[in-house]
């Protein structure tokens, strides 16, 4: 597993130096080994041997086939089409906490501690956001906060510090796409947004572990 991640890590470098200086043919190589990495990552750590860790290996791979059609720039239906793999995978993380068990009262305080922040996304997207992607990016802020909130119950449940920082990451993550798509693009956004969302995945990835579940 740590080969993998290592890998990942290495690859996520790559990428954004790719990024920085707007190398957009490297970027169709790194970033699918880069994503590759934490798909790798789950499966070493024995994610197929628990229904959960299945869930989650699934949400990764439709991670990858996000980051995958995201790589056009401006490419309307390439985004759309991320976008939906990316709710996909999302869902299926939130599965995945269910089946692996919640705290009811956790889970409660997670809904009401995301309320705001969804809200203030929403607010902040609002104007910004085309009018044939309203509805789609409203549904996506909903399912984002749902799987930290469900990710806040699972842990309240059975503690896993990988699993619960790596859903806050890949949701916080989801910032920095949203700045580079509807308000502000540039690199600051692939700076701190890469890191963020690959260090989750890794974190997902790793929570999979049978010692760790």
């Amino acid at each position: 597993m740590q080969t993998w991640i290592v890998a990942t890590v290495a690859l996520v470098a790559l990428l954004l130096l790719a990024e920085a200086t707007g190398f957009q043919s490297a970027k169709w190589i790194v970033k699918p080994l880069a994503s590759a990495g934490f798909v790798l990552t789950a499966i070493a750590a024995g994610a197929t041997t628990t229904p959960w860790g299945k869930l989650v290996l699934a949400g990764l791979v439709l991670g990858w086939l996000g980051d995958v059609l995201l790589i056009p720039k401006g490419a309307h239906a390439a985004f759309l089409a991320g976008l939906a793999s990316f709710l996909l995978g999302h869902l299926a993380f939130t599965v995945a906490f269910l089946e692996r068990g919640v705290s009811l009262a956790w889970l409660l305080v997670g809904l009401a501690l995301m309320a705001g922040p969804a809200l203030a996304t929403w607010a902040w997207l609002r104007g910004r956001v085309p009018t044939d992607m309203s509805v789609p990016v409203r549904a996506y802020v909903s399912v984002i906060s749902a799987m930290v909130a469900c990710a806040l119950g699972t842990f309240g449940q059975s503690p896993n510090r990988p699993l619960l920082v790596g859903a806050i990451a890949f949701a916080i993550s989801d910032l920095a796409v949203a700045r580079e798509r509807f308000v502000a693009p540039g690199f600051s956004n692939q700076f701190w947004g890469l890191p963020l969302y690959y260090g989750g995945q890794l974190l997902l990835a790793a929570a999979t572990a049978v010692s760790a579940a």
